[in-house]
Order: C-alpha cells, then sequence, then structure tokens
C-alpha cells in the first residue's frame, strides 16, 4: 500500500478563484499564469478548470505546445520571451505570444521571415531589474518593432517589484511607465497577483495574476487575501504512522535539536523534506491533527516529521494531518519556515500523489 501522504488539488476553487479575479478587474482581460507546472498544482491537472481565462502565460515551450496539442486556443504567452532565434518558428507553428526584452531578439525578429506575424509584448523594465529594455529606450524599441514585417500586435510589459508593499510602491513605477509610454498607443499589461488585488489604476487592458489563482497570498500572509474570498487549490495530507511516549529531557529527531521540557505523546508523520515540505521548518510549525492544531517538534526528516500531540488525545495512528490546505493556509507553514508559500507549492516531489477533486464549501 503506498504511503498515506498526498496532494489534492480543487478544480471548483480554482475555477471560483479566477471568478473572483476577474471581478476585480472587470474590464480588463486576464492571463492566467500557469509557469512553474501551473504553480506545482499540475499543468494537465488545471488548465481546464481555467478555461474561461482569456489566455494562459508560461515559460516552457513544451508547456504551450502540451496546451495547444490539449486544444486551448486562447492566446499563450512565453513570459521570459525565447531564448534562441531558431525557437521562432515554433512560436509561429504554434500561434505564440512572445515577451521581448533585449536587443538580440529585436534582432532576431528582423532576420525572421514570418509567414504570419507573431504578437509580442514590449518589456520595460520598472526598477525590477531583471528583464526589459529601460524606460528610456521604450519609445525607439517600439518604433523598431513597428517597422519589423514578422511583428504582429505589441502590448506593453512591465512588472511591480513592490506592488505587495501597499501604494506609496506604485506609485513611483506607474509615474515612470505612464512617461515612459506616453506617446504610445497600446494596449498594456502590467499588474501582477498584487497589483491585480489592491491596485485597479494598474489594470489597464490585461492583468497576470499568479499565486493568488492557487489561492495564497502574495504578501505571505494569508490574512491579506481573506476579503477576496480566495480558496486553497491544493491540499497536503498526510497520517500518523507511528506514537512514541518521550519522558521529560530527551532528544527527538536528527542532532536533538529538540529536547522535551516534560513528558510528551509524539506523533510520527508521514511526510519529509523529500516530499517537498521545508526541511528547515523550526519547531513550533503548525500542523494540523484530527481538526486540531499541533506543533512539529525537531529537524524535518527525508521521509517524515514529529509532531506534539500530547495535548490531542485523540490523535493516534491512522489519524489525518494536514500539512497545508483547506484550514491551514500554505502561507502560514511559509512563514513559520522563513519561506514564501509559492516555494512550498512548486516544491511538493514527483514522489507525492496527486488526486483531482471537483467541491468547494
Amino acid at each position: 500500500m503506498s504511503r498515506p501522504i498526498k496532494a489534492t488539488i480543487n478544480t471548483t476553487a480554482l475555477s471560483h478563484n479566477l471568478r473572483r479575479i476577474r471581478a476585480l478587474a472587470p474590464t480588463s482581460k486576464v492571463w492566467s499564469v500557469v509557469k512553474a507546472n501551473a504553480y506545482g498544482h499540475g499543468l494537465a491537472r488545471c488548465y481546464q478548470a481555467l478555461a474561461a481565462t482569456d489566455g494562459y502565460a508560461l515559460l516552457n515551450y513544451e508547456e504551450a505546445i502540451q496546451l495547444r496539442e490539449a486544444g486551448v486556443t486562447q492566446p499563450i504567452l512565453l513570459l521570459e520571451g525565447f531564448f534562441k532565434p531558431t525557437d521562432l518558428s515554433l512560436i509561429e507553428a504554434y500561434q505564440l505570444t512572445t515577451a521581448i526584452h533585449s536587443d538580440w531578439q529585436l534582432q532576431a525578429l528582423a532576420s525572421y521571415k514570418a509567414q504570419k506575424p507573431i504578437s509580442v509584448y514590449l518589456k520595460i523594465n520598472n526598477g525590477m531589474n531583471r528583464l526589459g529594455f529601460s524606460p528610456d529606450k521604450v519609445l525607439t524599441v517600439w518604433q523598431q518593432l513597428n517597422t519589423l514585417p514578422a511583428v504582429g500586435e505589441i502590448t506593453l510589459m512591465s512588472h511591480f517589484a513592490r506592488a505587495d508593499e501597499g501604494p506609496d510602491f506604485i506609485r513611483e513605477p506607474s509615474q515612470r511607465l505612464d512617461q515612459a509610454t506616453s506617446e504610445l498607443q497600446a494596449p498594456r499589461c502590467y499588474a501582477n497577483s498584487a497589483a491585480s488585488l489592491w491596485h485597479p489604476e494598474t489594470h489597464h487592458q490585461w492583468i497576470r495574476p499568479g499565486v493568488v489563482l492557487y489561492g495564497a497570498s502574495p504578501t505571505g500572509c494569508a490574512a491579506d487575501i481573506e476579503s477576496f474570498d480566495l480558496r486553497p487549490v491544493m491540499s497536503l495530507t498526510s497520517e500518523i504512522i507511528a506514537v512514541q511516549q518521550v519522558a521529560a529531557g530527551e532528544g527527538v529527531g536528527y542532532g536533538h535539536r529538540y529536547v522535551t521540557p516534560s513528558a510528551q505523546r509524539i506523533g510520527i508523520v508521514a511526510c519529509g523534506y523529500a516530499d517537498g515540505y521545508p526541511r528547515h521548518a523550526p519547531s513550533g510549525t503548525p500542523v494540523l491533527i484530527a481538526g486540531k492544531l499541533c506543533k512539529i517538534v525537531g529537524t524535518v526528516s527525508m521521509d517524515m516529521l514529529m509532531v506534539d500531540i500530547t495535548e490531542c488525545p485523540e490523535a493516534s495512528i491512522g489519524s489525518a494531518v494536514e500539512l497545508w490546505g483547506s484550514q491551514l493556509p500554505v502561507d502560514t507553514i511559509a512563514h513559520a519556515a522563513g519561506t514564501v508559500g509559492y516555494e512550498l507549492l512548486t516544491a511538493v516531489t514527483q514522489r507525492v500523489p496527486f488526486t483531482i477533486i471537483s467541491d468547494i464549501s
């Protein structure tokens, strides 16, 4: 029999989240960001639940082709663009939209003989300092793109580095974008998850929600998105597989980084860092056992973690464990472990079996 750990994907919750986000930007179209295998949820498991989207945004050609061959007809955006000039033939063949962020990509488009023009997203570096042309070059690049026979519709694209920190961190980059593009009549796509939720002035023609589609918060704090009625899409669950009665003063787990202050009842859960649970999660990280909040003790092992169930007498071998999910937000676990929900969702490993449900309460 397989280990009891599993990840459950609630596709109804995913569809619900898309509707909630669309309602926040009713005049904008929506790119549903499904990069990183739909944020670890599984592209093949999720894309149909997002069928009401206006387009899908991702990174890999393999995933784009997977969507096309599955019958997806909506636009598909390559967020990092293409990586070699020879990639342009694939972009044209599968009718993909590509980001443009570098001079060499402009040169590649200038040399490419397209049968049908390719839609492009002109990426503007607006303080993120990852990809994109500086604001002072945008007009020149725009003019160059408009001379190229291989280029079809052009959309302006940017990203906000601190949209999750409040309006003060949106004002200046928004002004910079407005100044750089004031002479251009073009669709705009600036809003990431945080801007989609909190900054309607950035919505323009397209928004790009990512982690919020999956019910997690761009700030890393679950309470920050409670008012939006977003539902967790992934639940990571397991069971207690053993119980230890540990006397006071004894070490628990590798390195004895936790020593019992008094006699404790310790439940052993079939989940470890080889399943994607963070090894650096400290003692005190919450776990839900038999519906009751308990805490991890000791170092997370490859295949197991230990939980103090002293105050949960109903917990025993076979008791249900929620590591994160519908009752225990992934952001809560991530915060305790000093990371972000994005990392936990995308870190669940291949050895964890996935189950799909269509249910929402």
